[in-house]
């Protein structure tokens, strides 16, 4: 992804000696990069939307364990009053 940019002397400065000519250049990297941070947003929200559900399963994985524990007091109840009679 390196790109090569035309330079020009622009001033005796030695700190400023070079400036972009191809400023169409310049902006296709700039489409670029802006691309780039769209993917990245899109992933980080994507990321977040799987932390989401698989919170949500766990939660629902939690209920099912508490359901099943519940039911299995309930026949040990009906086991229990159905030995007694």
């Amino acid at each position: 992804m390196a790109q090569q940019f035309t330079t020009a002397p622009t001033s005796s400065n030695p700190y400023v000696s070079k400036r972009l000519n191809n400023m169409e250049e310049v902006s296709l990297f700039k489409k670029e990069c802006n691309n780039w941070t769209r993917i990245y947003y899109k992933l980080l929200q994507d990321i977040e939307t799987m932390i989401n559900i698989q919170k949500q399963v766990q939660d629902i994985m939690k209920l099912a364990e508490e359901t099943n524990t519940t039911i299995t007091e309930m026949e040990r109840t009906i086991l229990k009053a159905s030995n007694n009679h």
